[in-house]
């Protein structure tokens, strides 16, 4: 099963939003405060290997 572009990016998009979301409704623990930072991390690097991608 292969897939498509749009669900190679979007799913670890999703992952990040998740993260962000859950992290950010624990907030007052370091596990939450380390989710968000998580989900910071891969959504800023998606979107930099993206558009280094299209420079390229």
């Amino acid at each position: 099963m292969s897939l498509s572009t749009f669900q190679s990016m979007f799913l670890p998009v999703l992952a990040g939003l998740i993260l962000l979301t859950i992290g950010f409704n624990k907030r007052e623990n370091n596990s939450g405060v380390l989710m968000m930072w998580l989900g910071m991390l891969s959504i800023l690097g998606i979107m930099v290997w993206k558009i280094l991608e299209k420079l390229h």
